[in-house]
């Protein structure tokens, strides 16, 4: 039998007290010994590298690269079922039928969801583990695609968009938390530009996928398409994806062990209920190495999903002033980097009378661009990282991975502003494709490594904290959308971007702020939490 079965088999208390050196029968008479969670008894207890079976991190390259091909491919599918419908909208319109309006509603729906739903995905993958999440989403994905193929009507595509969009937005939330289960920090930056070209790349093929097919069959060909992509992505996953959710490095399912009191310490002859400061030090990443211990003996507990909440973990991530300001800006960056497609599309059709084919090459510039970004802004974020530490002693700290972000916060806002221009003079579309490629580049060399630090910046807790973030980018892009087409029409392009370059300036000072005084504040946070925790004593 595995010491995995025999554990499970085993009540929390036994397993612990057999683990733990029984005292002699004369010390039946001594007093229950009072535990101090500041007791120094050795190096900091870092919860993301606690030992576990089969680490993710210790795998093959092989297999860790396989691993980021699946989740990078998956996460395609998010960004190709949010614009591939474009090109088909006039045909949809009247086969259905369907008025503009309700077009624009599906659109703006289809962003809300799958921004908000990753809550939900997180919540789930921190008890049942990331396979699971991902085979399920892509199931629901292609029962939403068949039906859209199917409709006879606008209120079926609507609803059964919005289970497109829950299922497509799985891979967002737990993508990144995946490559954190799998990759040390130092090589993160540039494993997440890696997996972010696909969902990057998604909305810019997009539209020629949906032209192509459209133009060849009807607008149907474009769901069924979908579902076959989808169901190969389920396939893939089924029979080649290894879970990499460890239950011992999450501070989600400890929180949710530590709420049931399933643990329980033992020194000497005395039991403690396991509220004690010891193990919540454990949960804040700065306990000491018997209580990592403790944890790991933990995994006899069993919890459920009616464990776990999806709100609980979002406060905690919330209200750290470091997240909250990284993802206020990320959720600006997010809404620019999908209402600028859009708008230039608007553009093209309108003052260009460029057809869908052309128009969906042209904005692949934009895609073009944002790979670019996502790759070299990866790479220079890792490097940036591993110069400042070697500064600082050997010593990281996530805010020192945003320091590479400010080649990409100088000069966004004024290419934006230049672009919009541009536009409003009806310039030639050479000009239109070199500032949307600068500004997909630009856009996305900063995204990258906010990406990457939301991640860094919240060990144990990373699939939460992408989740909060695809939320942050839901809300955002949803306004940002509602608001486009009244803007560009009652501003035009020049004023309209001129206004977006702003808001490029706000989040790249905002961005400056927390790679600033963002290290103070994380570990303010981190010292409140730990905080009741002592009083407790």
């Amino acid at each position: 039998m595995s010491s995995d079965s025999q554990a499970a088999s085993l009540e929390p208390d036994q397993d612990l007290r057999m683990s733990t050196p029984q005292p002699p029968a004369c010390s039946a008479v001594t007093p229950p010994v009072k535990v101090d969670a500041r007791m120094d008894a050795g190096p900091p207890f870092d919860i993301e590298h606690v030992p576990v079976d089969n680490d993710p991190r210790k795998w093959s390259p092989l297999r860790k690269n396989a691993s980021l091909a699946l989740i990078s491919s998956a996460s395609m599918i998010a960004g190709l079922a949010g614009s591939i419908q474009n090109p088909a909208v006039k045909e949809m319109e009247v086969d259905l039928p369907a008025t503009s309006a309700q077009f624009s509603w599906s659109i703006s729906m289809f962003i809300l969801v799958q921004g908000l739903f990753p809550l939900i995905w997180s919540a789930v993958s921190e008890i049942k583990g990331r396979k699971l999440v991902y085979l399920i989403s892509l199931l629901l994905f292609t029962i939403g695609s068949v039906v859209v193929a199917l409709s006879k009507s606008i209120g079926l595509v609507i609803g059964f968009r919005c289970f497109q969009a829950a299922g497509s937005s799985a891979v967002i939330a737990i993508g990144a938390a995946t490559l954190a289960d799998i990759f040390d920090p130092a090589e993160r930056g540039t494993k997440m530009g890696i997996y972010y070209i696909a969902p990057l790349l998604g909305p810019a093929v997009g539209p020629i996928f949906g032209g192509a097919l459209t133009t060849g069959f009807n607008w149907r060909a474009i769901f069924w398409f979908l579902t076959v992509v989808s169901g190969s992505s389920f396939l893939a996953f089924l029979l080649l994806f290894r879970d990499t959710f460890r239950r011992e490095r999450s501070l989600t399912y400890q929180n949710a062990l530590k709420q049931r009191k399933l643990v329980t310490v033992h020194t000497g002859t005395s039991v403690i209920d396991e509220r004690p400061p010891a193990a919540k030090d454990v949960e804040k990443g700065v306990g000491v190495h018997a209580d990592a211990a403790l944890v790991q003996r933990a995994e006899s507990a069993k919890l459920t999903l009616m464990d776990i909440s999806p709100v609980r973990p979002l406060g905690l991530v919330m209200r750290r002033k470091n997240n909250a300001v990284t993802l206020f800006a990320s959720g600006l960056l997010f809404a620019f980097g999908f209402l600028i497609p859009y708008t230039s599309a608007r553009t093209l059709s309108t003052h260009y009378n460029y057809e869908a084919l052309k128009i969906g090459l042209v904005t692949l510039t934009y895609g073009f661009g944002s790979i670019a970004g996502s790759l070299l802004g990866g790479r220079w974020s890792d490097h940036q990282l591993a110069t400042l530490k070697e500064k600082n002693g050997g010593v990281s700290k996530p805010e020192m991975r945003l320091h590479s972000t400010r080649i990409g916060a100088i000069f966004l806002p004024p290419f934006t502003l230049a672009f919009g221009w541009i536009c409003q003079k009806h310039v030639h579309v050479s000009a239109i494709c070199v500032f949307l490629f600068s500004c997909g580049f630009l856009s996305i060399w900063i995204y990258s490594s906010t990406l990457a630090y939301i991640v860094d910046a919240n060990n144990g807790r990373s699939s939460t904290a992408v989740a909060c973030n695809s939320a942050f980018r839901g809300l955002f892009a949803f306004v940002a959308i509602e608001i486009a087409v009244p803007m560009q029409d009652k501003l035009g392009d020049g004023w309209m971007y001129t206004i977006w370059a702003g808001i490029m300036a706000l989040s790249g000072l905002l961005i400056f702020v927390v790679s600033w005084k963002g290290g103070k504040w994380r570990e303010q946070a981190e010292a409140l939490e730990a905080k009741p925790s002592e009083d407790s004593e």
